[in-house]
């Protein structure tokens, strides 16, 4: 068990570790502080979270068994991350030129930010095969299957928590330099216009 569980954690670092676009989306929150982006860190991890609950009870074989669902999850998903980056690139826009106090106005609601984090897992059907063939992988031989991938969902998750906690401290750190406006602004465009090319991809992405 204890060389099944190291693995496991070896396993969520690598997947943690690839860049995709929760990893955008929260260096971008954690540009406007860092409650924006742990927040959006908490949304993303509640939707790892109940992908992996899902795939216990082995409801995510449906978006594998049926081509339909995965497509309609598919598109739902490039129009929300291609609406996030559109999002990102206008505000970078209606920054150009701004001072701190423009940058510090447009930060989110707590809200804002967890469900941001929670809509760009969900709206992702490869997060959720991903889940299905993860977790099992892991379930010891002879345990019980369902409460053992329940538990393992949730190690995940906070798990990522720290994991992305540490983007969002880094951040932090980063404030002196990162609250100039012409470094945020350029920051705020690489992050749209890569959410943007993500949510182009994943809708050719057939």
């Amino acid at each position: 068990m204890p060389t099944t569980l190291i693995a496991f954690l070896g396993a969520c670092t690598l997947v943690a570790a690839s860049p995709g676009p929760s990893t955008v989306l929260i260096i971008r929150q954690s540009l406007h502080s860092r409650r924006s982006g742990f927040l959006t860190v908490l949304g993303n991890e509640t939707g790892v979270f109940i992908w992996g609950v899902v795939a216990a009870f082995g409801l995510t074989a449906l978006l594998t068994a049926s081509e339909v669902a995965y497509d309609v999850m598919r598109i739902v998903g490039a129009v929300v991350l291609v609406g996030f980056g559109v999002q990102t690139l206008r505000q970078a826009r209606r920054g150009k030129g701004a001072e701190e106090g423009a940058w510090e106005g447009t930060r989110k609601s707590g809200w804002a930010s967890y469900r941001g984090g929670l809509l760009l897992n969900l709206a992702n059907p490869k997060a959720a095969v991903f889940a299905l063939s993860f977790l099992p992988q892991f379930v010891p031989e002879g345990a019980p299957h369902l409460p053992t991938m329940i538990g393992l969902a949730a190690l995940w998750a906070v798990y990522e928590v720290g994991y992305y906690g540490l983007y969002v401290w880094f951040v932090g750190r980063m404030k002196t330099l990162l609250s100039r406006a012409g470094v945020r602004r350029r920051l705020e465009q690489v992050s749209g216009g890569v959410l943007l090319l993500l949510g182009v991809r994943m809708a050719l992405d057939g």
